[in-house]
């Protein structure tokens, strides 16, 4: 999270506060489709979210907060609710979070529950570039989650421009 602003209320900057280990945290509440993720991708899936408001699609949003050990329950309970599953990380797609995350709600009771495929938000199969532009393109960006939940709940596209 270095170099991204973000405000802090009183209570987490007291010394009492505490995160609780292995317990998400339900950013947006929302019922049509789930989009998991952590760290810095909690921004992207919140922005896409955002976004999906205007489709009017109700994204529920899930920060994990710790990977190690992971909420499943509060994974599992979302998707039973949307039917619908996202991931979103800065990882390449091979041997990820959202592989992992995908693999527990296919081995779940929540598998059941799913209307379409899991789709992981990933970052580019490439090495980082240096070019901040060029590092742009190969992190996950809002617009990748909002034509991913688009594809999984058949939003079809506007045309944008009509023929002659």
């Amino acid at each position: 999270m270095y170099g991204v602003p973000f405000e802090m209320s009183d209570e987490a900057m007291s010394e009492e506060f505490l995160i609780p280990i292995g317990k998400a945290k339900i950013e947006k509440e929302g019922k049509h489709v789930t989009i998991v993720a952590h760290s810095r991708s909690v921004g992207v899936a919140l922005e896409g979210a955002k976004e999906l408001e205007s489709l009017g699609v109700q994204a529920e949003v899930i920060n994990l907060r710790t990977i190690r050990p992971m909420d499943e329950e509060a994974i599992i309970n979302s998707v039973m609710k949307t039917n619908h599953l996202i991931t979103v990380e800065g990882g390449w797609p091979q041997f990820g979070v959202g592989a992992e995350i995908a693999a527990k709600v296919m081995e779940s009771h929540a598998f059941n529950y799913l209307d379409a495929p899991v789709i992981r938000v990933t970052g580019a199969d490439v090495p980082m570039p240096y070019a901040k532009t060029l590092e742009l393109n190969a992190l996950p960006q809002s617009f990748n989650v909002v034509n991913s939940v688009k594809k999984i709940l058949n939003i079809q596209q506007q045309a944008a421009s009509t023929r002659a």
